[in-house]
């Protein structure tokens, strides 16, 4: 409790996993948005039109909630971490600056367009602002990653005079790591948009209200869950873990909670981490699996903890082993739930099916708690490091700026997102009241 570092790392992770649960939306729906108005304007037909319009009107309040909580997080770079901003602000200043510069303007210039001018401009005009704003939303989160992904997989850069230089700025952007974790992020944003709009047409179903939009929402939701939940999976997710297994080994020990080395590695699907006596209890396994996702082929051996010194080790094993294991978990089940939903509706049963409809209407909290637990598992992993191998996280804050201010702003910040998350529930939920109808009107 008196290591700032700690204080630290817990006021900018409660500040970006709650920022988090904004974009991940945005980013999804501007996607839908834009399938939505293509098809309006390849069919003529007014009830995608009319589904665009509510949709983008739930996407402006979550986007204006989406800026605010991400404004103190540029602040904390400068405010708590300033250490890791001058030796690192020469790389990911770059990244950080051209998101702002380039795609949220991009994305903010067109937002209004897309919201409010649809009386204004033509059709056409109006699907090229959804079209900017999705892809303004999506070169924002490329950017983002790219920053990530550097300090998870440092590439393209050069230490002068004990800080670091971008040297190779085509290597830096373009990492091998940031393409992989890019498509990753994007297709889980996409399931997580279409969760909420099929929650929001099981809702209307069960309700017996605006039965055209709900079954419109429903078909289109469920679709686009599945090819986005199996991408997430395969072929993105599985090199993910090739990348974990290549570039950092001791992150998949401790995600999967291994403590020996071997070949035929097996995969643990249910189990607890025992640090004291370095195993795990109580463990159901799969044999060969975690060697074959992780190298391809069940004759490699995987590393076990035991192989690395310990001031190596991710600083909290048991949370990285959960947080992975409950993405994974939650993942494979959304898989099976879209599934048998697509299946439902390709026969034409599935607004008949109450239960399914229950389950898709109060399913949509967990993609962002399966986003969450991967980010979690993303940033566990990478420490003790800032900067993997370069930059550890305790030289990284801010010395002068105290555990007691850390805690101070960190309640204040609590409060505050209290607040902004209430606001952000009655306009959506009044969104909601008014139904699609009343977008048209």
């Amino acid at each position: 409790m008196d290591d700032p570092s700690f204080w630290h790392r817990l006021q900018f992770g409660f500040t970006i996993v709650y920022h988090y649960l904004f974009p991940q939306l945005t980013m999804g729906l501007a996607f839908i948005i834009v399938l939505w108005k293509w098809q309006a304007l390849r069919t003529n037909d007014a009830r995608y039109d009319r589904a665009a319009r509510f949709w983008a009107k739930i996407f402006g309040v979550n986007f204006a909630l989406g800026v605010v909580t991400g404004v103190p997080m540029e602040f904390q770079f400068g405010t708590n971490w300033a250490r890791f901003s001058r030796y690192s602000a020469g790389v990911i200043g770059q990244t950080l600056a051209m998101e702002g510069m380039f795609a949220f303007f991009l994305e903010s210039a067109f937002v209004a367009a897309l919201v409010f001018g649809e009386a204004k401009l033509s059709r056409r005009k109006h699907f090229g602002a959804a079209l900017a704003v999705w892809l303004g939303s999506w070169l924002s989160g490329y950017f983002i990653i790219t920053t990530n992904a550097f300090m998870q997989h440092p590439t393209g850069h050069r230490v002068l005079e004990g800080v670091l230089v971008l040297d190779r700025p085509f290597e830096f952007l373009f990492n091998a790591w940031t393409i992989v974790q890019y498509t990753h992020t994007m297709m889980a944003s996409v399931v997580t948009a279409a969760f909420v709009v099929c929650a929001v047409g099981a809702f209307y179903t069960l309700r017996g209200q605006h039965a055209e939009q709900a079954s419109l929402y429903l078909k289109w939701g469920t679709r686009v869950a599945l090819v986005a939940c199996l991408l997430v999976a395969f072929p993105t997710g599985d090199r993910q873990a090739k990348l974990v297994a290549e570039h950092q080994p001791v992150a998949l020990a401790a995600m999967e909670g291994r403590f020996e080395s071997g070949a035929n590695a097996d995969l643990t699907f249910i189990g607890q981490p025992n640090m004291k006596e370095q195993r795990i209890d109580n463990a159901i396994r799969a044999p060969m699996v975690l060697s074959i996702l992780a190298y391809g082929t069940p004759q490699r051996s995987v590393l076990g903890l035991k192989e690395f010194p310990r001031d190596t080790w991710p600083t909290n094993v048991e949370l990285l082993y959960y947080s992975f294991h409950v993405m994974a978990g939650l993942g494979t089940l959304f898989i099976a739930l879209m599934a048998a939903s697509a299946f439902l509706g390709w026969r034409g049963t599935l607004e008949k099916a109450r239960p399914v409809l229950w389950v898709l209407m109060l399913a949509f909290p967990f993609p962002y708690i399966a986003t969450t637990a991967g980010w979690m598992t993303a940033e566990l992993g990478r420490q003790p490091w800032l900067v993997y191998g370069l930059f550890r996280t305790v030289d990284g804050y801010s010395a002068s700026v105290s555990s007691g201010n850390t805690l101070f702003t960190l309640i204040g910040f609590t409060g505050l997102y209290f607040v902004l998350g209430l606001v952000f529930l009655f306009l959506v939920g009044r969104e909601l009241a008014h139904g699609p109808e009343h977008a048209h009107g």
